[in-house]
């Protein structure tokens, strides 16, 4: 079985991205990043995990919760940085 920090090793992703992806799905950390390695490696998964983010940017907005819609941003922001596709 892998670690977490293998999974992120191996996908390329932070610890930040991963909170967020398990967040939005509601399952552990661990299991947040052996999908998202998944996910990470097709165009289609990762504008699915920039969807995942984008909704809990909005939720945060909604929520009126300014500091955690700007954190989760400036993650999103990153990912998108790292895994540029047409958005």
């Amino acid at each position: 079985m892998l670690s977490m920090k293998d999974c992120l090793d191996y996908c390329d992703l932070t610890d930040e991205e991963i909170e967020l992806i398990a967040e939005h799905e509601e399952i552990p950390d661990v299991a947040a990043a052996q999908l998202a390695c998944g996910l990470v490696q097709t165009t289609e998964g990762v504008i699915l995990l920039t969807q995942y983010m984008q909704e809990l940017a909005e939720r945060a907005v909604i929520r009126g919760d300014c500091a955690r819609a700007e954190h989760v941003m400036r993650v999103w922001q990153r990912f998108m940085a790292d895994h540029p596709v047409s958005h």
